[in-house]
């Protein structure tokens, strides 16, 4: 009882100096001889203390439901446990731990109370997250404003507050779908601190700045993590990357677009980024990335048509133009059908097994119509200029 005492001591004095998430982890190891993950309630994992080889997830997510429902550590499997971190009734995550040795239990205890300071640790963060909430809600109200006030200053207030603006960073709109928005305001502004970003509220939508390159995944993780702790549906959109203060104004808007589109679309309670709208994301975007876009829906067949000579692309314009039939695309391009037939399933290869669905098949036509466009729009600059005119292409093959 000395040793969990004296051990506890130790965790507890860590946070209150201040002390990290990985400190306490790394500390909680060192006493129960294990090692140990803080996880948060959406089993992200927020610090380690060594590696946990050949996880059972399946076997932990049942054990912590366990461990939250009992409120005291649970068995996962042989040599890991799940213990609880929890306020109140609040769920904020779980300790994983895995001891070759097994547990006595002063060592079950003290897992409990390390993951009562790990519950006091997040709260802690949390506490001063909403203390300065009031400055870091001004600094995103100041970014999204357009223009930006004060540019000047704003990267140097930003610094102030742990944010690198000039490090990439996608912007979040959550729309909570019924339930106490203050409760959502309380979790955005604690989500936004642990992941260094900056959190307001504008029109009834909770603004997150969060650094980051996939706006997409931002978008499902927030409502991943949102949705389950107000207990009704959460609408999310995205927008960005960008790198640079200047940029959160047009993200905001882009994010706000993608929002009014996913709910005329019937797409409430739902997460999306601009990107994941497809040709629709290309007009809510204010830099009508048309070069992205087509890579995106059909860049490897041109790689593809690049690199071998080929005619997929052509192919292709046949086969849209002539309904969906091989054996009038095959006409068209005078070949035979097989060899329309092989094309297609080239093509099949490249773009995925789902590329003749109705929504990617919409994104692929359009591809190509814009490809074609700017290659008709280059001819006539090439033609109206002889010095930019390209050489002939090379002798094409089947």
């Amino acid at each position: 009882m000395r040793h969990v005492s004296e051990a506890h001591g130790r965790i507890m004095n860590l946070v209150l100096a201040g002390g990290d998430l990985c400190n306490v982890a790394k500390a909680a190891a060192d006493a129960l001889d294990a090692t140990v993950m803080i996880r948060d309630q959406g089993g992200r994992c927020l610090a380690t203390a060594g590696d946990i080889p050949g996880l059972d997830e399946e076997a932990v997510a049942k054990a912590s439901l366990d461990a939250h429902a009992r409120r005291r550590p649970v068995l996962a499997d042989d040599d890991t446990w799940v213990a609880p971190v929890i306020a109140g009734s609040e769920d904020l995550g779980g300790l994983v731990i895995r001891a070759a040795g097994g547990l006595t239990g002063e060592d079950e205890r003290l897992l409990e109370l390390s993951a009562q300071s790990v519950a006091f640790l997040l709260l802690m963060r949390r506490s001063t997250a909403v203390a300065e909430g009031p400055v870091r809600d001004e600094l995103l109200d100041d970014l999204i404003a357009d223009p930006p006030h004060a540019p000047q200053q704003i990267a140097q207030r930003a610094r102030r507050l742990g944010v690198d603006l000039r490090k990439p960073h996608v912007l979040v709109l959550a729309r909570p779908e019924g339930g106490e928005q203050g409760r959502a305001v309380v979790w955005a502004s604690s989500y936004a601190y642990r992941l260094s970003g900056l959190k307001t509220v504008q029109g009834g939508c909770i603004v997150l700045l969060l650094p980051g390159i996939d706006a997409s995944a931002a978008a499902k993780a927030v409502a991943a993590e949102l949705s389950p702790l107000l207990g009704h549906p959460v609408s999310v959109a995205a927008a960005g990357p960008g790198w640079s203060p200047d940029g959160v104004a047009r993200m905001h808007q882009e994010a706000g677009r993608c929002l009014d589109a996913m709910s005329a679309l019937g797409g409430t309670g739902s997460a999306a980024s601009v990107q994941d709208l497809g040709f629709l994301g290309l007009l809510l975007s204010d830099d009508n990335d048309v070069d992205g876009f087509v890579e995106a829906a059909i860049g490897p067949v041109l790689d593809y048509d690049a690199e071998r000579f080929t005619e997929l692309t052509h192919t292709l314009e046949a086969y849209f133009a002539s309904g969906g039939s091989p054996t009038n695309a095959a006409e068209a391009l005078h070949v035979h059908p097989n060899t329309v037939s092989r094309r297609l399933e080239r093509i099949g290869e490249l773009l995925g097994p789902e590329w003749q669905k109705p929504g990617q098949v919409l994104e692929v036509q359009l591809a190509l119509r814009l490809q074609r466009t700017r290659e008709v729009l280059a001819r006539g600059r090439a033609a109206a200029d002889p010095a930019r005119q390209p050489p002939g292409p090379p002798e094409r093959t089947t």
